[in-house]
């Protein structure tokens, strides 16, 4: 069960724009992603070079906490909002719940919960 100071600490490095280090540093070795129900991608190496082609196909990303944390012994939620620049100048921002499963202090398993349809809504810069 992760003490909520590393929830927080994790949290902190993700809002900072550290996706891939926080990857690196708080999952467990055979970590799993899901999206949407879709199947996992496992392995933190994995997990670290998906972020890494994710941020790649953006000029900008910015992160913020919609809401605190919700921390229920090894079950953490997160409700998470992100904006992204293309390398166009288009801006789009979507919102997804994370809900994550710790052991200890790694996350071990994490699926994310989304309106694909945000995907598409397109903000001019």
């Amino acid at each position: 069960m992760p003490a909520r100071e590393t929830v927080d600490a994790f949290v902190a490095q993700v809002l900072h724009g550290d996706h891939v280090e926080a990857i690196r540093d708080w999952y467990a070795d055979d970590a799993s992603m899901a999206e949407n129900q879709a199947p996992p991608r496992v392995g933190r190496e994995m997990l670290m070079e998906g972020e890494r082609q994710m941020l790649a196909r953006s000029a900008k990303v910015v992160t913020e906490l919609v809401a605190p944390p919700l921390v229920d012994g090894d079950r953490v939620a997160i409700h998470w909002r992100f904006t992204m620049t293309s390398h166009k100048g288009s801006v789009r921002s979507f919102e997804e719940i994370a809900l994550q499963e710790w052991r200890g202090d790694r996350i071990q398993r994490e699926v994310f919960w989304y309106d694909p349809a945000q995907m598409a809504a397109k903000v001019e810069a």
